[in-house]
């Protein structure tokens, strides 16, 4: 039987790119998805091959219905199947409540929850049993931000944060009987340079230092890893759950 396939959704960086390189050293076949940075992508897939792993990038903006149509497409000629899905793929954007325009909500709530609906919509239909799928795992990506609030202005953030626990729960209750665990992560400061909307990493660092009992910054493997775990069936009985991966903030 070929190995499992995994589709990591904003995996061109971050915590999706070092998901995409550990799946893959574990045997896992890796779609790595992004939206423009095409070379950050390439050099992310080469490194998996490099190390003798399997990974092909795919491009489409996640936010876009008919775009995640064309991305599963091309993942099943490409693969042939799907296991696990990551709903990795968001924005930190901050404004004050009173520079809220359509443009500015639309933007965070499409990149960072409506993708999660589109992506998981096509999971679905090729995981579920009730459709002849083997079933499968999807794990969404939310943030501490969602139950302790978020930088100053970050209203928008904490807001699609606090939906993706909504969604990842209320689809748990939905797909669980067809197969398909669903598991959410919420992870706290973590090195990526999704951190330029608080200052940079260097100043997330700060944050973290005073405000984790741990001390620090979190690493983008450190996420990475609990990824891997609930993917796997060692998590099998994890299911409409929340895992912090904050260092005790």
């Amino acid at each position: 039987m070929p190995s499992k396939v995994m589709l990591i959704t904003g995996a061109s960086r971050g915590i999706g790119a070092k998901t995409a390189q550990l799946a893959a050293a574990q045997g896992w076949q890796v779609a790595v998805n992004f939206i423009n940075n095409a070379t950050a992508a390439n050099d992310v897939v080469r490194s998996i091959q490099a190390q003798g792993g399997q990974a092909q990038a795919f491009q489409a903006d996640v936010s876009d219905s008919d775009q995640v149509d064309r991305l599963f497409n091309d993942v099943d000629q490409a693969f042939g199947r799907l296991d696990v899905l990551v709903n990795n793929a968001g924005i930190l954007e901050t404004f004050a409540i009173t520079e809220a325009t359509p443009e500015k909500v639309n933007r965070s709530f499409a990149a960072n929850i409506f993708s999660m609906y589109y992506c998981s919509r096509e999971a679905v239909k090729r995981m579920s049993t009730r459709s002849g799928g083997s079933g499968g795992v999807i794990v969404n990506m939310s943030s501490i931000a969602s139950r302790l609030g978020s930088m100053p202005q970050g209203n928008a953030y904490t807001s699609t944060k606090a939906a993706a626990d909504g969604f990842n729960l209320a689809l748990a209750h939905e797909v669980g009987p067809q197969g398909i665990r669903v598991c959410g992560i919420r992870p706290g400061i973590i090195a990526t340079d999704i951190q330029a909307g608080r200052g940079g990493i260097e100043k997330a660092a700060e944050i973290a230092a005073v405000s984790t009992t741990l001390g620090r910054i979190g690493l983008p493997e450190e996420v990475a890893q609990t990824v891997i775990w609930l993917a796997s069936d060692a998590a099998s009985y994890v299911h409409g759950t929340l895992i912090d991966v904050g260092g005790g903030r």
